[in-house]
């Protein structure tokens, strides 16, 4: 059954085939999901907040779906200021599980209203993280085929 709205929160520098995987998971239960992307500017990344925006906008653009938008606030008050209910976290390994637990616990603790679902990436993507695409492509070397299909980055560095 499709119900809520959630927010489907992180850097997503860049946005990956495992995200996309995440996403698509979302999708089948909730009504829509918001894909929020943090602004943290105490990081560099390879794509500004403004640029992933967009990459992840295009992706979307026939999926009605699915919001984009860009927030520097902690993730609990932005999935107010949305209307989310529920936030979508994907897992890679038992790290990832580990250090979502931890974040789920401290987000009920700051926001009793707010559920964490954490959604496992498909086995065969679990390889894939935006820091390994990001060092890939930093050395000269592709990684096509870890970004959803028809993404070009070097279209969104030069945006």
């Amino acid at each position: 059954m499709v119900c809520k709205k959630a927010l489907f929160p992180g850097s997503f520098d860049p946005f990956t085939r495992g995200h996309e995987a995440v996403v698509r998971e979302a999708l089948r239960i909730f009504d829509t999901v918001v894909v929020g992307i943090g602004d943290n500017v105490s990081k560099r990344g390879l794509l500004t907040p403004r640029q992933r925006a967009m990459l992840i906008h295009d992706l979307y653009a026939n999926e009605p779906r699915v919001e984009v938008e860009i927030y520097s606030s902690l993730t609990g008050d932005f999935a107010r200021r949305c209307g989310a209910s529920v936030l979508v976290r994907g897992v890679r390994t038992g790290y990832d599980i580990e250090y979502e637990q931890n974040m789920a616990a401290v987000n009920r603790r700051l926001y009793p209203d707010l559920t964490t679902v954490i959604l496992c990436t498909p086995p065969e993507l679990s390889h894939i993280s935006s820091s390994v695409v990001r060092e890939l492509l930093e050395f000269g070397h592709d990684a096509g085929d870890m970004l959803p299909q028809g993404v070009e980055i070097k279209d969104y560095i030069s945006k």
